[in-house]
C-alpha cells in the first residue's frame, strides 16, 4: 500500500486513462478524502487474444475504501462508466452522475444485479456535492452524447478542474451549448490545476458542429433509392436523433439492429432524450415486408466488430437483415485506433456484396464529427480556466505531449506542465507543484465472467498457442518398476497435419521414449523431473526440424 504524509495536501493521479485510450478513471485525494472521477474500460488491444474488455486495477481505492467518498461521472461513455459493474463490488459507494449517464449506469447496474445495492445520486450542472473536505461543482460541455459535465472541485488548497471529453459546439443538435460563462467564472476565481482531454490534440482548428452530420445524413436520405443503413456509435444519441429526423422527413420507417443500440434507444425515448414520431419504429421482422425505398435501419457495427450486426449483415450472417445490391450503407464514425483493419475489412465486403458506402474517409461526405475538441477548442478552454498547473489526460503519450504544446503557446509555463503516465502522482502544497511517489497501476482483464483470472502468463501461453500450436505427449508407467507400459502417444493440436507428419511424429515418439529410458537408468523417478526432460529433448528436436516451439504437454499415468 502506498502511504501519503497526506494532512494538508493534495495529490491527483491516474488509474487509467493516461497514455491511451480509454479505461478512464481519475483520483483526487485531499487528507483523508479521496474522489474518484470516471470508472471506464477499454477494448482488448490485439496481443490481449480472448481479452472481452479492460478496467483499471482499483487495488489503490481498495486499500483505502473507508476514504472513497464517492465516483463523479462526467457522461455516459462506455469508456467512462463501463467499469462500475466491475468496480461496485469491491467499492460499494455513491454515484453521482447526470440524467443520461444515470440512465445508462442503471442499465448495466440491473444487468449485474447491483442495482438496489448501488447509491445513485442524481446531479446536474447546477449542483453541489460535498465529498468530505472537497466540494464538486459542475458545469455543462458538448460531446457526443448529451448531459456531458466538466467537474470543478474546491479543495483547501485550491481548485482542480477536470473537463471530462469536451468539444464547443456553438448550433448544438439539442440546443444545450457549452457553458462557457461558468468556466470563465470558475477561471477568475484562481485555478490551481487543469486536467483536460487530448484525443484531438494533433488535429488543427475548431471540431466541426454535430449539426453538419444532419445535413450531410439528409443528403444520404434525398439521394437513396433502395434502403439505407446507417452504423454509429449507440451511444451518440445526437447521431441516432438525426437519422430518425431524416427517416421521416422522406417517409421512411426506421429498424433498430444491434443489442447496445436497443438500449440506448430505449432509455433514451424512456427518458426524454429522444423524440420518436408516432409509427417511425418497426420491428426487424418487417423490414423485408416493405418497399425498399420506404426502409432505413439503424445499427452497431461502426468500428467493424466481427459479432457487430453491421459485420454480420455484410457476410449474410444476420438472422434477420442481410445488405443487398443497390442498399446504401452509412458508417457514420472514424475508427478507433486499431480498429482501421476491421473497418476497411467491413468496407470492402460491402463494396463487393454491390452497395453504395458512405464513409468518413471519403471526405465528400460528413457523416462524421468528433466529439471532441481540436486545437483551438482546447486553447479555448485553457484561456477560460487559466490554471496554474496543467496535466493533459485521456490520450496516447503523441496526444498528451501535443497538448502540453499548445499550453504553452497559450503561455502557461513549461515547468508548470506534467505529462503524467497512469500511476503516476502529482502533490500540491502551499500552491506548489511537484511530482509524488508512484502508485501501483495496471490493467485488470475480463475474459468471460473472469475478472483478473488472466495474466500476462496466460495471455503468453495463449499467444503460444496461436502461433505454434500444441503437443500433447501421453506416457503410462507400471506402479511397481517404473517402466513403459503403454505409449508414449502424440496428440498434435495446431502444429502439424498428422496425416502428412507422420514420419517427423514416430521420430518424436522416439525421443520421448529414449528420454524416458535414460531417466529410469539414472533413477529419476519424480514426475516433474520426467515432465521437464521430455519437453526439454522433445523442444529441441521439434525446433531443430521445423523452426517451430510448439507448447508441449507431457502427461504421465501410473497404473
Amino acid at each position: 500500500m502506498t502511504r501519503f504524509n497526506s494532512r494538508g495536501k493534495l495529490t491527483v493521479f491516474a488509474l487509467g486513462g493516461l497514455d491511451e485510450i480509454g479505461k478512464n478513471m481519475y483520483v483526487v485525494r485531499y487528507g483523508d478524502d479521496i474522489v474518484v472521477i470516471d470508472a471506464g474500460l477499454m477494448f482488448p488491444e490485439e496481443e490481449m487474444l480472448g481479452i472481452d474488455v479492460v478496467i483499471p486495477d482499483i487495488t489503490y481505492l481498495i486499500e483505502n475504501r473507508e476514504k472513497v467518498r464517492g465516483i463523479l461521472l462526467t457522461h455516459g461513455h462506455e469508456d467512462h462508466i463501463g467499469a462500475l459493474p466491475y468496480i461496485l463490488r469491491h467499492l460499494n459507494v455513491p454515484v453521482y452522475g447526470t440524467k443520461l449517464t444515470l440512465g445508462l449506469v442503471e442499465h448495466k447496474l440491473r444487468e449485474a444485479h447491483l442495482l438496489n445495492e448501488t447509491k445513485r445520486i442524481l446531479i446536474h450542472s447546477r449542483s453541489e456535492v460535498r465529498l468530505g473536505s472537497i466540494k464538486a461543482t459542475f458545469f455543462k460541455t458538448n460531446h457526443s452524447i448529451p448531459d456531458s459535465v466538466g467537474i470543478c472541485l474546491e479543495t483547501p488548497e485550491g481548485l482542480v478542474v477536470h473537463t471530462g471529453d469536451f468539444k464547443f459546439d456553438l448550433t448544438p443538435v439539442n440546443g444545450q451549448a457549452a457553458d462557457m460563462h461558468k468556466m470563465a467564472e470558475i477561471g477568475k476565481r484562481g485555478v490551481l490545476c487543469l486536467m483536460s482531454d487530448s484525443t484531438n490534440a494533433e488535429r488543427p482548428g475548431f471540431t466541426g458542429s454535430e449539426r453538419v452530420v444532419g445535413e450531410a445524413l439528409e443528403e444520404v436520405f434525398r439521394k437513396a433509392k433502395q434502403r439505407i443503413i446507417v452504423a454509429t456509435f449507440a451511444s451518440n444519441i445526437h447521431r441516432i436523433q438525426q437519422v430518425m429526423d431524416a427517416a421521416h422527413k422522406h417517409g421512411r420507417k426506421l429498424a433498430v439492429v444491434g443489442r447496445s443500440m436497443v438500449n440506448v434507444v430505449n432509455i433514451g425515448m424512456e427518458l426524454g432524450y429522444l423524440r420518436v414520431p408516432d409509427g417511425l419504429l418497426i420491428d426487424p421482422d418487417e423490414i423485408n415486408k416493405l418497399p425498399a425505398h420506404k426502409v432505413a435501419v439503424m445499427s452497431t457495427g461502426s468500428q467493424g466488430e466481427p459479432m457487430s450486426a453491421l459485420t454480420r449483415m455484410a457476410h449474410s450472417s444476420h438472422r434477420k437483415v442481410e445488405v443487398l445490391p443497390g442498399d446504401t450503407v452509412v458508417i457514420a464514425a472514424t475508427p478507433i485506433p486499431g480498429n482501421e483493419k476491421l473497418v476497411a475489412r467491413t468496407v470492402d465486403q460491402l463494396f463487393r456484396i454491390g452497395a453504395d458506402v458512405v464513409y468518413s474517409t471519403t471526405s465528400q461526405h460528413g457523416v462524421h464529427v468528433s466529439g471532441h475538441g481540436s486545437q483551438e477548442d482546447l486553447k479555448l478552454m485553457l484561456n477560460l480556466i487559466r490554471p496554474k498547473y496543467f496535466i493533459p489526460i485521456h490520450g496516447e503519450y503523441r496526444m498528451l505531449r501535443a497538448h502540453a504544446q499548445l499550453a504553452e503557446s497559450v503561455g502557461i509555463r513549461p515547468e508548470n506542465i506534467f505529462i503524467c503516465d497512469n500511476g503516476d502522482t502529482v502533490e500540491f502544497s502551499d500552491g506548489k507543484a511537484r511530482y509524488g511517489p508512484k502508485i501501483a497501476t495496471g490493467n485488470v482483464l475480463i475474459d468471460g465472467l473472469g475478472v483478473g483470472d488472466v495474466g500476462n502468463i496466460v495471455l503468453r501461453d495463449r499467444k503460444l498457442l496461436s502461433q505454434d500450436g500444441i503437443l500433447v505427449v501421453v506416457v503410462t508407467l507400471s506402479k511397481n518398476n517404473g517402466t513403459i507400459l503403454s505409449g508414449p502417444d502424440i496428440i498434435s493440436r495446431g502444429f502439424v497435419y498428422v496425416r502428412e507428419s507422420e514420419q517427423l511424429l514416430d521420430e518424436a515418439n522416439r525421443i520421448v521414449t529414449q528420454t524416458m529410458e535414460k531417466c529410469m537408468r539414472n533413477r529419476v523417478s519424480e514426475w516433474a523431473s520426467l515432465k521437464t526432460n521430455i519437453r526439454d529433448a522433445l523442444s529441441r528436436f521439434l525446433y531443430d526440424r521445423t523452426r517451430r516451439r510448439p507448447m508441449i504437454l507431457p502427461i504421465i499415468m501410473e497404473v
